[in-house]
């Protein structure tokens, strides 16, 4: 097996007219900044993920499944491995009874609205959450008192590193807080969902106090929603309120006015700006409450931490 820049090599070999090199990742995450990677490929359909598989088993070579980006940074320097996207095929979303087949590259709030349209309810707080399915099951994302674990029911993984492609229960994906069994080799092609028959009208109004509290509370702009996991019992945002983080900045980016879990990153602005800032907070909040914060935020690329006796 090799590995670094040969197992790019040989990827890209084997890929074919599949991949591309060094493209641009920033635009693919709701940061907006940050490096390429070394080699790109999307998967259409079936034989696309044949051809993946084989190059990842041959080569070993490190993966990044790319979603929507909603809780995603990479390193200004880039991401050395392989990059894998999903085609339009995997966006589809089919409401059948009270199940809900949505693709893994499904945006969540295409999926909670269509949800309540068709009278269903249980995922009506996925609106506010701009990642994508495969995404959430990864992190088992929530909000708003749920998550995907309250009702997903399977899923479909394609496994890269060895070729396999199977139906998963939700039981057997260790589903916990922001956390999922899935490798960084899986990928999620598909999920489904149990939901409730329910007032179409009712998830409606639900769904639009959900957008309005959102817009109300959480920063627009370059972020990617909370930046640290909440510690049992509290709140990383009340926690770093309290260590007085408001107002921090690096460079190109800036802890939000609005709220203390958030970061905002400038137009154009460095991914290594975020990503010390992001530190900063972490430290702060140790040195003042003894709770170190564990990230939320996907890292990618980046060399290791200069602290690491507080690595979260």
């Amino acid at each position: 097996m090799t590995h670094g820049p040969d197992a790019v090599d040989v990827t890209a070999r084997i890929l074919g007219p599949r991949a591309r090199r060094d493209v641009p990742l920033g635009p693919l995450t709701t940061y907006r900044v940050g490096g390429p990677a070394a080699l790109w490929a999307e998967v259409g359909g079936p034989d696309d993920l044949a051809v993946l598989s084989r190059a990842v088993v041959a080569s070993g070579v490190d993966v990044l499944v790319v979603g929507r980006g909603s809780n995603l940074l990479v390193a200004d320097r880039g991401f050395g491995g392989l990059a894998v996207v999903l085609g339009e095929r995997w966006a589809e979303v089919l409401v059948e009874g009270a199940r809900v087949r949505a693709g893994g590259a499904a945006a969540l709030p295409v999926v909670a609205r269509r949800s309540a349209a068709a009278g269903l309810t249980g995922f009506e707080w996925a609106v506010g959450v701009p990642g994508s399915v495969g995404g959430a099951v990864r992190m088992n994302a929530g909000g708003h008192g749920s998550d995907i674990a309250a009702t997903l029911a399977e899923v479909r993984v394609a496994r890269l590193a060895t070729g396999e492609d199977e139906v998963v229960p939700a039981a057997d994906l260790d589903l916990g807080y922001r956390r999922s069994s899935l490798a960084p080799t899986d990928l999620l092609l598909e999920a489904s969902f149990r939901l409730r028959p329910g007032d179409a009208d009712a998830a409606a109004a639900e769904i639009g106090e959900i957008v309005r509290w959102r817009r109300e509370h959480q920063p627009g702009g370059q972020n990617a929603g909370s930046v640290f996991t909440n510690p049992p019992g509290d709140s990383a945002g009340r926690l770093l309120d309290q260590a007085g983080c408001h107002g921090m900045r690096e460079g190109s980016a800036s802890v939000s006015d609005r709220h203390a879990n958030f970061v905002q990153a400038e137009p154009g602005g460095s991914a290594d700006d975020v990503r010390r800032l992001v530190l900063r907070m972490r430290d702060r909040v140790a040195e003042a409450t003894g709770v170190v914060l564990e990230p939320e935020l996907r890292l990618v690329g980046f060399a290791p931490d200069p602290r690491p006796e507080v690595e979260g």
